[in-house]
């Protein structure tokens, strides 16, 4: 896939966006220390919502829109 980013991290801030139709969520993935990426879920988000709380690790996969957002394609929990 071109433009794909690919990020491991923690999941912070949770917010449902949008509900209706198709669902949209917004949620910070915590790199490390100094990096904080905004991202956004469209594609599985009510899964999303199920398996992810705040705190998880997480691996995303997915690429860069406009606003300098991850749009994720993919997801996968670390289960610890």
């Amino acid at each position: 896939m071109e433009n794909g980013i690919c990020l491991k991290g923690s999941v912070e801030k949770i917010k449902i966006l949008k509900l209706e139709e198709t669902p949209l969520i917004r949620f910070t993935l915590t790199v490390d220390k100094e990096e904080k990426q905004n991202c956004l879920i469209r594609a599985h988000a009510l899964n999303f919502l199920y398996q992810v709380m705040e705190g998880n690790a997480i691996v995303i996969y997915g690429r860069k829109n406009k606003r300098n957002q991850v749009v994720v394609e993919k997801y996968h929990v670390n289960k610890n």
